[in-house]
């Protein structure tokens, strides 16, 4: 048998949808991300032929490019301004993803009736009809005339749109929804999705209107789609939050225009999200005072200082292997702290089951929480109570020495502003706060007079910490 030409061959392509890896032929699990039954086959479109020579890129020196002209258009919402790094930028691509019924829809037209005053908006839904963004818009008061709805998943009927009617903020709900007649593959696909996004950023790069992308998440909480549309972006901002809580977390994994990193709470209301701006009072409201296992962490979301309540409980453990369970936090890393307990300090946790939580729905990535989750679990465990003033922050080696982090001086003073006057922190750390003399600055504002504990290891942290 003569064998197939591979042009023959080459008329469909499989692609891997959890990675966008290309194979030749379909497998059952991914050789690059290893995921089982991601592989789909898809038709191939030949590109025609280029004709001629291309004309050389027109190019400026950087020293003359006006950066004045690209001046920021406020949301209207300051949470979501500040998360921006202080709104949005004409010609920008910024993509929003979270869980269903987060809110992201109701965040983006509350910002769509602010932007709407600056000029018009095209909001796109893929997933609504627009009597239904009506009905949303009428209970969040979120209307304007030049609010433009359309539902639609055709990406040439979009551009089309956007040419006619040249919106200041062109809003896509969402791209996993959208679809263009040049593949023939299924919405929400690798291919779809990035030539989609593709089209969209060139868009607006070229007409110069900013725009959003509302995406879907999967069940790890990555964004649904290639991750190419991460870098595609301009800006990745995670809706968070707990369905339990009326609390939502904006949160900046990536942002060319400002810090990322950086964080915007809402309130979820009948009205719709709220900002709030002193976070640190919404956290530690009706927090457990003079209860064994509640310890206050002084930490920073992007350059905003934030105080929350870390809560641990140890219990007999009634398994063969004790369970180490955390909510708000890294896992493994509660398990490794664990583990630094019990071998440094010798605290006997070997038979003892440890559940460490943040209180309101916070999720906390940095290492300065260390000596918090430390702390509360040596309480829980000696039902011996952390002062009720009392804040902490620190990073806790494998040795079980307090290392220093960064931004003490941010902490401290949210800390004194709310009220705690000891504060528990590492040594290098106190003599960086002594140097900004910040105790002498905020005692006549405050009335608080701070007295700090400055340990080196964790058996000084237990004995400072707890009365």
């Amino acid at each position: 048998m003569a064998k197939t030409s591979l042009s023959n061959t080459r008329n469909t392509i499989f692609v891997c949808q959890s990675c966008g890896a290309e194979h030749r032929k379909w497998i059952g699990q991914c050789p690059d991300c290893r995921a089982w039954n991601s592989i789909t086959e898809q038709q191939i479109t030949p590109a025609s032929m280029r004709s001629g020579k291309a004309a050389p890129l027109i190019v400026t020196p950087i020293t003359e490019i006006d950066s004045s002209k690209s001046p920021r258009r406020s949301s209207g919402l300051h949470e979501l301004d500040r998360v921006l790094g202080g709104g949005f930028v004409p010609g920008s691509a910024v993509l929003i993803g979270g869980d269903p019924g987060i809110g992201k829809s109701t965040l983006l037209l509350q910002a769509s009736r602010y932007l709407a005053e600056q000029g018009n908006v095209l909001y796109v839904t893929g997933e609504e009809s627009p009597q239904q963004v009506r009905l949303r818009g009428e209970r969040i008061q979120a209307e304007h005339n030049a609010i433009h709805l359309a539902a639609s998943t055709d990406l040439e009927a979009i551009l089309v749109t956007i040419d006619q009617l040249k919106p200041s903020t062109v809003i896509i709900d969402s791209i996993q929804t959208t679809v263009t007649s040049r593949l023939t593959s299924a919405p929400g696909t690798v291919a779809q999705v990035r030539d989609c996004a593709a089209g969209l950023i060139q868009s607006a790069k070229q007409k110069g209107h900013a725009l959003v992308l509302a995406g879907h998440v999967t069940k790890d909480g990555s964004i649904a789609g290639p991750r190419v549309l991460e870098h595609m972006v301009d800006a990745v901002l995670y809706f968070e939050g707990d369905r339990g809580h009326a609390h939502r977390i904006l949160r900046a994994v990536k942002n060319r225009f400002g810090p990322a990193g950086e964080i915007g709470v809402f309130e979820m209301t009948d009205a719709g999200l709220i900002g709030i701006r002193d976070a640190s009072k919404i956290f530690l409201a009706e927090r457990a005072v003079d209860v064994p296992g509640s310890v206050i962490l002084a930490c920073m979301e992007g350059t905003r200082p934030l105080l929350v309540e870390v809560q641990a409980l140890v219990a007999p453990t009634v398994y063969a292997t004790p369970k180490r369970s955390a909510v708000g936090l890294d896992t493994g890393r509660v398990s490794m702290l664990t583990a630094v307990l019990e071998r440094r300090i010798g605290l006997p946790l070997g038979q003892q089951d440890v559940y460490v939580n943040v209180v309101g729905g916070a999720r906390i990535l940095e290492p300065a929480a260390d000596l918090a989750v430390m702390l509360a679990i040596i309480s829980a465990y000696q039902e011996r109570p952390v002062p009720a003033n009392m804040a902490t922050f620190g990073e806790v080696g494998l040795t079980g020495e307090i290392r220093p982090v960064g931004q003490p001086e941010a902490r401290v003073k949210e800390a004194a502003n709310l009220g705690f006057s000891q504060l528990l922190l590492p040594k290098e750390n106190h003599a960086r706060v002594r140097e900004a003399d910040i105790a002498v600055t905020l005692a006549p504002k405050s009335k608080v007079s701070v007295q700090y504990h400055p340990v080196r290891n964790m058996a000084e942290a237990a004995q400072a910490g707890l009365t």
